[in-house]
């Protein structure tokens, strides 16, 4: 039991009598502390408060015009191609008919979603995006971190830098190139399918098997966005204190004890915010790569959902329901970049938001 005589000697002091023992708990002593600690805290928080005055306000432009005056086109840029935009999500709602406008097009509610999701394509389109994100995640994402480690522990700078150059390139070859150079490799007559047809006896065409599709997607991808991905690990691996590395060896600590007691504690914050912001896009697989790859016969296996509102937008000119399955691609993406940074807020002390 502990003993406090705050309340005591204040009623005393109202009565102008002696100062009474007030007996709390622990628990209770500690409660009534903290909770006079934060009112404290509040109102020297209120005192320094600065008041958003008319007077304040044209203070502070004066005197950080040019500071003001630099964040005007970032903020058109984000009016004009974020805000107002947003107004096209009423398509999603309507039988949309590009002479009637948005405002004149007939109101259909929520029938874009429904025939979405009572058609045949719904199940593939979704299955085929989380299964492609999915793989992305668990095979692009490790291995990005993984080669950041490895450039990490190169001492040679000139050897480092050569290493950096020549795995950042692909990043910059045009997409549309990209895809050409795998449809030259991969065709009949391409040298990948060459190699296989040698081994297996059999010619065939790998973008028109549904089973090499997938694994083809995935290793052009890391081909060309290992470098570039890595970047801002290797920017975050410089930031970790070198002490620690020293502090490691004298406590006996081998490369692959630094690495995991140090290294990688030092770059966790940096990963757990790129691991929200890629589970927050786990709905977003780009269009460009996949209609550039695919064709009718490996729909099955490579249609995902930014695609097919493609083909439902611009080749079927739907643009009430590819819409709608676009509002819906991005309502999930915004459920689980939420979940993802709720969960990463519970239990670690890194988040977005």
């Amino acid at each position: 039991m502990s003993t406090t005589t705050r309340k005591g000697h204040k009623k005393a002091a109202e009565k102008g009598g002696k100062p009474q023992k007030v007996v709390l708990s622990n628990r209770q002593g500690r409660r009534y502390n903290q909770i006079n600690d934060k009112s404290g805290g509040k109102k020297g928080a209120h005192m320094k408060t600065k008041k958003f005055t008319r007077k304040e306000i044209v203070k502070d432009w004066k005197k950080n015009k040019l500071l003001y005056l630099m964040a005007v086109p970032l903020i058109a840029f984000f009016i004009v191609f974020a805000y107002l935009p947003m107004g096209g999500i009423l398509m999603a709602f309507e039988n949309y008919k590009p002479k009637l406008g948005i405002l004149r097009s007939q109101w259909v509610g929520l029938e874009n979603f429904k025939d979405f999701f009572q058609s045949v394509f719904a199940w593939r389109v979704i299955r085929n995006t989380v299964v492609l994100s999915m793989l992305q995640l668990i095979i692009e994402f490790p291995l990005t971190i993984i080669f950041a480690l490895l450039l990490n522990e190169l001492k040679d700078s000139i050897f480092k830098k050569g290493v950096q150059m020549i795995t950042y390139m692909p990043y910059f070859i045009s997409m549309v190139v990209l895809a050409g150079i795998i449809v030259d490799f991969t065709k009949s007559t391409g040298v990948l399918s060459q190699i296989v047809t040698f081994f297996s006896g059999k010619q065939v065409n790998l973008l028109s098997d549904p089973a090499c599709w997938r694994p083809l997607y995935i290793v052009s991808d890391l081909w060309q966005g290992l470098g570039f991905g890595s970047i801002i690990y290797v920017a975050a691996l410089s930031g970790v204190d070198q002490e620690l590395y020293e502090a490691a060896k004298i406590d006996g600590a081998n490369r692959w004890k630094q690495t995991l007691h140090v290294t990688l504690p030092g770059i966790s914050s940096t990963i757990i915010i790129m691991l929200i912001l890629r589970i927050g896009s786990i709905m977003s697989v780009g269009y460009e790569k996949t209609i550039l790859l695919y064709n009718p016969q490996v729909y099955e296996t490579a249609d995902i959902i930014s695609s097919f509102v493609y083909r439902k937008g611009l080749e079927e000119f739907n643009y009430g329901y590819s819409t709608a399955v676009s509002l819906f691609n991005s309502v999930i993406n915004f459920i689980m970049l939420v979940s993802a940074n709720v969960i990463s807020r519970k239990y670690s002390e890194t988040s977005l938001f």
